[in-house]
């Protein structure tokens, strides 16, 4: 086995962790993927001898793909407002697969769309403190090198996001399991044209965003339960062809009449009611994400 042959093997054992980091750092599919080909490049122009004094891979791998993501994530200024990330999906079915370090690291923060709209309002280095420290447990002197302030610097700002975080009333608090039943019901009733149903399972500021596409009229924000459960029950016949995915880890709806993938729907649940829906029908995200289609 040559040289190059060891450390492209060794950089694909760590290709789906540092897909995870570089992707809740960016909360982009495209631009993850982007992020993880420079740290390639990155380690392939680093030369033999020098990797060879690397000790631990793996973080110097996280060092190189946070330092890639922090300056993308600096150079793209601010979304928009109302923008939805680009979600992860994993369709749900067959025997769940055994766990291994990088499955672990998938899903060790899922929390879902809403999470990552709200890591969007924080600033580049407050954003890679908490998804570095918080999410992936890398220690903060760590960080502080990579962002080039002090250790009790790096704390500080995983301190103020993490308050930001947790003060936002569209994260949930809901284990994915009792998010499942949650949506289970939410689907059953629409099924049914339950509107009193869909309402009970609301709660009263309950936001849904729907992302159709530059100038759909589909594209909207709808706020308060009642109005979020009459949004519902016009769609109810995509209820039909609706079937559960993950999310980002967490509990979703793909619906896709006669097998063609329409819409994606991903919610947060706190207690027992529901804070957020968002929707995502936009077709070329759609496409960009490469969803299954149905059976």
């Amino acid at each position: 086995m040559t040289d190059a042959d060891r450390w492209t093997g060794a950089f694909q054992a760590h290709r789906a962790y540092l897909r995870a980091v570089a992707y809740r750092m960016l909360g982009s599919v495209a631009e993850a993927d982007d992020a993880v080909q420079e740290t390639w490049l990155r380690m392939n122009t680093s030369g033999t001898e020098q990797l060879d004094e690397v000790r631990d891979l793996r973080a110097w791998l996280t060092t190189v793909v946070a330092r890639v993501a922090l300056d993308m994530l600096r150079r793209r200024g601010t979304r928009r407002e109302d923008a939805l990330p680009d979600p992860l999906v994993e369709p749900v079915g067959g025997p769940p697969p055994v766990p291994g370090p990088e499955e672990e690291a998938l899903s060790a923060d899922a929390v879902g769309l809403a999470l990552l709209v709200v890591l969007d309002r924080l600033g580049p280095t407050e954003r890679l403190a908490f998804v570095l420290h918080d999410v992936f447990g890398v220690p903060f002197d760590e960080i502080g090198r990579i962002t080039g302030r002090s250790t009790s610097a790096a704390k500080q700002l995983a301190s103020r996001a993490r308050r930001r975080v947790r003060a936002d009333p569209s994260v949930p608090t809901a284990s994915p399991a009792r998010q499942r039943r949650v949506l289970d019901t939410f689907l059953a009733a629409a099924r049914d044209g339950d509107f009193d149903g869909l309402v009970a399972l609301l709660d009263p500021g309950v936001v849904l965003h729907a992302d159709a596409g530059a100038g759909s009229p589909l594209t909207r924000t709808v706020r308060g339960a009642p109005e979020v459960a009459g949004q519902a029950l016009r769609f109810a016949t995509l209820a039909e062809s609706a079937r559960p995915v993950l999310v980002n880890g967490m509990p979703g709806l793909l619906a896709a009449p006669n097998g063609r993938p329409f819409a994606l729907l991903g919610v947060a649940v706190r207690g027992d009611l529901i804070v957020q829906i968002d929707v995502i029908a936009d077709p070329v995200r759609l496409r960009r994400l490469g969803l299954p289609a149905g059976p």
